[in-house]
C-alpha cells in the first residue's frame, strides 16, 4: 500500500491554522477565564439538580422536579448508555469553550470544500468566511451552544450526501452516517429541520440533473444509500430521539389540550406553536441589507448613538424646566427607546446577521462563472430562506408553511432559517474564486464576470451611499409618537434619520474600498501582474479584516469572566439564605428574576419556574390562564401556587429581598373531601379558580372512570406524609379510615411514572389538570411513586445495536480501502 505523506501536510496546516484562529479569536480561555453566555448561565441553573446528581452518584437522572413543577431531563443535558457518538463528538470538540466551536465551524465547511474538489487555499479562505460569519459567533456569545454544535456540522452532512452522489458510495456512506449522527447529537431539532428544507432542495437539483443526464438509476440508488445512513444516524440517537419525541407531546410544541382562553372564549385547536408565538421575531423586508451592510437597520438592540450625533444634539437643546413630571417621564422613555440604534420590525435583535461584503461580492461573481445544480441549489435554498425569515412581514408564504410544511409549526424565531444563507453564501464564495483561478474557464468569461459583478455590485453601492436617503424609508418604530411630542417633533426625527442615514453611508463607503481592493487584485490577476496567491492573501486579509472587527464590537475580551465567578453563576440573596435553611421538600416561586423564564431560582431551590424553549405544556397554560398581567399575588394565584407546594415567594421590599411563607399550604399530598367532575381539560382549567386549598379537586370523567373512582372520603384525621424523598422515587404513607382521593403536588407526567400502593400497581390520575392523583383505599398504606422511563431503556438498547453497526460498517470500509491499495 503506497501512502504519500506530503499530500497530507497542507491539510494538516490548515487545521493548525483553524486551531490558531479559534483559539486567537476566543484567547481569554487560555488565561482560564470563560465567555460569559446568557443562555448557559441560564441552563445551568435550569439543570444543576442533574448536574449535582451525577457528579455525586454517577448515575443519570431523566427527572428533575427543580424547574416548572417537574419535568423530564431528556432536554436538559440528559445522558444516555451507548452514546458513542457523544464520545466522538467530545473528542472533535477538543479545544476549550467556545473554541471548539469556532474550530469545527472551520473544519466541516474546509471538509466540504475538499469533497466539492476545491483547492485546499480556496477551502481554507471560504471555511474562515463562514466560521466568521457574525450570525454565528454572535449565537456563542449568547450562548445557544446547541445551535452552534447543530450548524457546525451541516456542511460535514451535506459533505456526505455530495460523496454519494459522485458515486464514491461506501465513503459517502460512512461520512453521511457519521455525520448525521453528529448532526442529532448536537440535539438543535429546529437547526437540523432547517438542514433538511436545505437537503430536500439539493435533492431535486440532483433530481433534474440526472433526468437530464439519464442518471435516474443512480439517483434513486444514492437515495436509498442516504436514506440508510440517516437511519442508521437516527439509531445512533435513538435514547434521545425517542425520548424527545415523548416528551414533545406534553411540551409547548405539542398539540394543545385546550381549545378555551382565559376568558373562556373558543380557540382554535393547534398541534404546534401559535402563528404569533412562532413570528415574534421576524425578519423586515429592508433588513435584508443587514447581510451586505451591517448597520443597514442600526446594529443590536443595545447599541445607542453617542455624544457627536444629530439626535444627541437636538436633544441637548431641550430645557427641562419646560417640563412637568409625568412629560419629563414621558420624553425619558421615548428618548430611550428612540436612541437604540436599532431601528427594523424586531423587538430584540443581539447583531446584524452580517456575512462580509466581500463575500457577498464573490458569491455573486460565481454567479456569471458556474451554471447547474450547484447554482440553482444554492440560489433556491438562499431565496427560500430569505423568504421565510420574513415571517409576518410575508404571511401568505409564513402561513402556508405553518399549515401545510410538516413540524414547520413546532419552531418560533423563523430569522434562525437565515442559517441556510450563511452556509450557502461562503459555498458560492469559495466556489466562484476556484472557478476564476481555474484555467479552464475561458479568460473571455472570467473578464465578463468581474466586469458584471463588480460594477453591478459597485453601483448599486455608489446609489445607495449618495442616494440612500432618498430610496429607503428611514423611519423607525417609535417615529409617530415622537412627532407628537413638542419638545422632540421633526427636527429630532429628522436628526434622528440624518443619523441612520449616516452608518448607512459609513458602510457603503467601507464596502466599496472592500470590493473595490477584491476586484483589483481579480483584475492584476488577469493581467498577468499578480500571482493567484497574493490574490488570495488579499481576499483573506479584507474578509478577515471586515468580519473580525465587526464581530468584535459583540463578542470580545469585556464579555469574559474569571472561572470563579462563572462557576458562580447567580448571586445568592439574604432571601434564598433563609429558604435554605428549611430542609423539607418544596418549591419556591421567585419574584426577584422573571418568575416562571429563569434559571435562577432553580440554581437554588426546587423552582416553580425555571428557562427552557419547550416547557411543559400544563405548566405553561396555568400560567397563561393564571399568571399573565396580575399585578401582586391574587388568591387563585396562591391556590395554584400551593398546588405545587410552593412554599416560599421570594420578592423584594424597602429593605432588601425577603422570603415570603404562602399562606395557603397543602403540603406535598393531601386528601380531598370533595370531586368536581367536568367535560373535558378546556373546562378543568377554567374551573381550578374554584379551588379552595384541599377541600376540593377538579377532574376530568375519563380520569376519575381511569383509577374507578366513585366517592371520595377523608375523615377528621386523615393523612398523608412524604416519608422518603428521591428526586425519582417519592414513598409516601397515609391513613384515612375512609377510601379517598389523594393529590399530590407532583406535574402530571403520563410516561414513565408508576405508582404503587403497599406493593401494587395501580393507575394515575390526572387531578387539577396538571397534578397526579391517586384513590387510595381505606386504612394505612405505603404509596411509592418511581420514575422508570421505558424509552430510555428501548432507546438505549437500539443505540447499542446501531453503534456496532456503524463500527462493522466503518471497519469493513478501511479494510476494503486497503485491499484495494495492497
Amino acid at each position: 500500500m503506497n501512502f504519500d505523506f506530503k499530500k497530507l501536510v497542507p491539510h494538516l496546516a490548515v487545521f493548525i491554522v483553524f486551531i490558531i484562529a479559534a483559539l486567537a479569536y476566543f484567547h481569554p480561555v487560555l488565561s482560564g477565564k470563560k465567555l460569559y453566555q446568557g443562555d448557559i448561565v441560564q441552563y445551568k441553573g435550569n439543570a444543576r439538580q442533574l448536574i449535582d446528581h451525577r457528579a455525586e452518584t454517577g448515575e443519570e437522572l431523566y427527572w428533575t422536579d427543580a424547574v416548572f413543577g417537574g419535568m423530564p431531563t431528556y432536554q436538559l443535558g440528559a445522558r444516555y448508555e451507548y452514546d458513542f457518538i457523544d464520545s466522538l463528538d467530545r473528542a472533535l470538540r477538543f479545544l476549550p469553550r467556545p473554541a471548539d466551536y469556532l474550530f469545527l465551524y472551520f473544519a466541516c465547511f474546509y471538509v466540504l470544500m475538499l469533497v466539492m474538489r476545491v483547492d485546499w487555499k480556496i477551502g481554507l479562505l471560504g471555511a474562515l468566511a463562514f466560521g466568521f460569519s457574525t450570525y454565528l459567533i454572535i449565537i456563542i456569545g449568547a450562548g445557544h451552544n446547541s445551535k452552534a454544535h447543530a450548524i457546525a456540522y451541516f456542511p460535514l452532512v451535506l459533505s456526505g450526501l455530495i460523496l454519494v452522489f459522485q458515486k464514491r458510495y461506501l465513503l459517502g456512506f460512512v461520512l453521511t452516517a457519521l455525520a448525521m449522527s453528529l448532526e442529532l447529537q448536537a440535539n438543535h431539532p429546529q437547526m437540523t429541520y432547517y438542514l433538511l428544507l436545505a437537503v430536500v432542495i439539493l435533492g431535486i437539483a440532483y433530481f433534474i440533473d440526472a433526468v437530464k443526464k439519464n442518471l435516474i438509476p443512480h439517483y434513486f440508488k444514492s437515495i436509498g444509500i442516504m436514506i440508510a445512513a440517516v437511519v442508521l444516524a437516527l439509531g445512533t440517537n435513538a435514547g434521545n430521539l425517542l425520548a424527545t419525541s415523548e416528551y414533545s407531546k406534553e411540551s409547548t410544541r405539542g398539540e394543545n389540550n385546550l381549545t378555551v382562553n382565559a376568558q373562556g372564549e373558543s380557540l382554535a385547536k393547534t398541534s404546534g406553536l401559535d402563528y404569533d408565538y412562532i413570528t415574534d421575531y421576524s425578519y423586515g423586508l429592508s433588513e435584508s441589507m443587514n447581510l451586505v451592510l451591517p448597520r443597514f437597520a442600526g446594529g443590536g438592540s443595545g447599541e445607542v448613538y453617542d455624544e457627536n450625533s444629530q439626535s444627541r444634539e437636538q436633544l441637548s437643546r431641550i430645557d427641562p424646566s419646560t417640563l412637568n413630571e409625568e412629560e419629563m417621564s414621558y420624553l425619558n422613555q421615548l428618548v430611550s427607546l428612540s436612541q437604540r440604534k436599532y431601528w427594523g420590525d424586531q423587538s430584540i435583535v443581539e447583531a446584524p446577521a452580517y456575512l462580509g461584503v466581500s463575500v457577498v461580492f464573490l458569491a455573486l461573481l460565481s454567479l456569471f462563472l458556474i451554471k447547474g445544480r450547484l447554482k440553482w441549489w444554492t440560489l433556491t435554498a438562499i431565496a427560500l430562506s430569505l423568504l421565510l425569515s420574513y415571517g409576518k412581514n410575508l404571511s401568505w408564504l409564513t402561513e402556508f408553511f405553518i399549515d401545510y410544511v410538516p413540524f414547520y409549526n413546532k419552531f418560533r424565531a423563523v430569522t434562525s432559517i437565515q442559517v441556510i444563507i450563511e452556509l450557502c453564501v461562503p459555498v458560492l464564495a469559495a466556489i466562484g474564486l476556484w472557478q476564476f483561478f481555474n484555467k479552464k474557464t475561458a479568460l473571455e468569461k472570467k473578464r465578463k464576470a468581474l466586469l458584471y459583478a463588480g460594477a453591478g455590485f459597485g453601483g448599486l453601492l455608489l446609489l445607495i451611499a449618495f442616494l440612500g436617503s432618498y430610496i429607503f424609508n428611514l423611519t423607525g418604530p417609535y417615529d409617530e409618537y415622537l412627532l407628537d411630542f413638542p419638545q422632540l417633533g421633526s427636527r429630532y426625527v429628522k436628526a434622528l434619520q440624518a443619523d441612520r442615514f449616516a452608518m448607512i453611508q459609513t458602510d457603503a463607503f467601507k464596502a466599496l474600498l472592500y470590493v473595490g481592493l477584491i476586484c483589483g487584485s481579480l483584475y492584476l490577476l488577469l493581467s498577468d501582474k499578480i500571482k493567484e496567491t497574493a490574490v488570495l492573501i488579499v481576499c483573506g486579509v479584507v474578509i478577515l479584516f471586515d468580519l473580525v472587527s465587526f464581530d468584535l464590537n459583540y463578542v470580545n475580551s469585556e464579555d469574559y469572566v474569571s472561572a470563579r465567578e462563572y462557576a458562580f453563576a447567580f448571586d445568592k440573596t439574604p432571601a434564598d439564605e433563609v429558604v435554605l435553611q428549611d430542609k423539607e421538600h418544596f418549591r419556591v416561586y421567585d419574584q426577584l428574576a422573571d418568575p416562571v423564564n429563569s434559571g435562577r431560582a432553580a440554581y437554588f431551590h426546587k423552582a416553580m419556574g425555571g428557562y427552557h424553549g419547550a416547557k411543559p405544556r400544563r405548566f405553561q397554560d396555568l400560567m397563561n390562564f393564571y399568571f399573565v398581567e396580575e399585578q401582586g399575588i391574587t388568591r387563585e394565584q396562591l391556590e395554584i401556587l400551593a398546588m405545587f407546594n410552593t412554599k416560599y415567594i421570594l420578592g423584594q421590599n424597602q429593605n432588601g429581598t425577603v422570603a415570603q411563607q404562602n399562606p395557603v399550604e397543602l403540603g406535598n399530598a393531601w386528601f380531598v373531601s370533595d370531586i368536581k367532575t367536568v367535560a373535558d381539560q378546556n373546562e378543568e382549567i377554567l374551573t381550578l379558580k374554584e379551588l379552595d386549598a384541599d377541600s376540593l379537586a377538579i377532574m376530568t370523567k375519563d380520569q376519575k372512570e381511569l383509577i374507578g373512582l366513585k366517592s371520595v372520603g377523608k375523615d377528621a384525621a386523615a393523612t398523608i406524609n412524604l416519608k422518603d424523598y428521591k428526586t425519582e422515587e417519592l414513598t409516601y404513607t397515609s391513613n384515612n379510615s375512609k377510601e379517598g382521593l389523594a393529590v399530590f403536588s407532583e406535574m402530571y407526567y403520563p410516561y414513565g411514572w408508576k405508582a404503587s400502593i403497599d406493593g401494587s400497581e395501580v393507575p394515575i390520575a390526572r387531578v387539577n389538570y396538571a397534578l397526579r392523583g391517586l384513590k387510595v383505599p381505606a386504612g394505612q398504606h405505603e404509596i411509592v411513586f418511581k420514575f422508570v422511563p421505558e424509552v430510555v431503556k428501548t432507546g438505549s438498547t437500539i443505540m447499542l445495536i446501531s453503534n456496532i453497526l456503524l463500527l462493522l460498517i466503518v471497519l469493513g470500509g478501511l479494510f476494503t480501502v486497503y485491499k484495494k491499495n495492497v
